[in-house]
């Protein structure tokens, strides 16, 4: 009984190595990058080699000998060679996996201790415990804004690593873009009121509801929104003498069958040399990185994930001491 469910077994693990798509879904990488695919194609390559080799070899050689082995010599080259380059494409594919899985058990894991620290802290500074001296007071502060971006960059983590194992959720609706976006500027406008910044909205008439996910979309515009704020009232902005106060715009109109949202700001700018890179995981401009302002670097590249993903398209103009527009398209809802 065991021999035969060796025997079984076998040809089973052999059918599953064959099995395109659940080892694309084990990698977590798209279907066109799976190394089984790519050995796939190679083979049919190889076959198409082999075919061609040998019609031209009897073109050119009466000696059906010598063409054979020709061609033989070839496809065991081919093959080889084939099977080296699959290799090196499974041992990547299989890093990626488990660097993924790291960084995604390693933030759940930071989470909660954070939340907790946060937790004692806010309790601490209530003085329920006893009463905190100003000095004190300082401290818990510098404390608590440092747990407070400590697990925003285990959120954009975790975000990252479900996009990359195509694990993010979308639950797709239709909802007002519209609604969503004056609802963070009256939100955002205290903030950008301390950072001296005048944060302003202006929409078309009439905008239709967009189709896609309501929760991812607000992470986007809030993210534009928390950059250009920032950038805006950044040192390097105000290296010019005479420079104008500091706005940023939230625009909304439609073109053909989407809505169109732009968030403008009279900041510092992007480099034309790091434009290119702007959107790529952990990338920060020159500019933002010569003044040492905080950031991971990973959300703009999250805002291209969610918009793509949300069959929109994002990109941005900008010119440096100029300022810079980030715009996005959405579907419009099938109603």
């Amino acid at each position: 009984m065991a021999g035969s469910k060796k025997n079984y077994q076998m040809p089973m693990s052999l059918a599953s190595r064959f099995n395109v798509i659940s080892q694309c879904k084990k990698y977590g990488v798209p279907f066109w990058q799976c190394p089984q695919l790519l050995f796939l194609v190679m083979g049919v390559a190889i076959i198409v080699a082999m075919i061609t080799t040998y019609i031209i070899g009897t073109m050119y050689d009466s000696d059906p000998e010598t063409v054979v082995f020709v061609v033989l010599m070839l496809t065991v080259f081919l093959l080889i060679l084939a099977y080296v380059i699959t290799q090196s494409f499974e041992r990547l594919a299989e890093t990626n996996r488990l660097k993924s899985e790291f960084v995604s058990i390693v933030s759940h894991q930071i989470r909660s201790p954070l939340t907790n620290l946060k937790w004692i802290v806010e309790l601490l500074m209530s003085g329920i415990l006893g009463k905190i001296e100003d000095k004190q007071t300082e401290y818990f502060k510098i404390l608590k804004e440092n747990l407070e971006r400590m697990q925003e960059l285990v959120s954009e983590l975790l975000t990252v690593s479900r996009i990359e194992a195509t694990k993010l959720v979308f639950k797709c609706e239709e909802f007002s873009l519209e609604n969503m976006a004056r609802d963070l500027v009256v939100e955002f406008k205290p903030i950008a009121k301390s950072s001296n910044v005048r944060l302003d909205f202006e929409a078309d008439k009439d905008i239709p509801q967009v189709y896609s996910d309501p929760f991812q979309i607000l992470q986007v515009i809030e993210n534009l929104l928390y950059n250009s704020i920032r950038y805006t009232n950044f040192p390097a902005a105000n290296d010019t003498k005479e420079r104008e106060s500091g706005k940023v715009t939230i625009n909304l109109r439609r073109k053909g069958n989407t809505v169109i949202c732009e968030v403008s700001d009279n900041g510092i700018g992007i480099p034309d040399r790091d434009q290119k890179f702007i959107f790529q995981k952990f990338f920060r401009a020159d500019n933002v990185r010569r003044y040492q302002a905080s950031g991971s670097g990973l959300g703009l590249y999250i805002c291209k994930s969610i918009i793509e993903r949300s069959k929109g398209k994002i990109g941005f103009t900008s010119k440096e001491g100029v300022g810079t527009t980030f715009w996005f398209t959405l579907p419009i809802g099938p109603k």
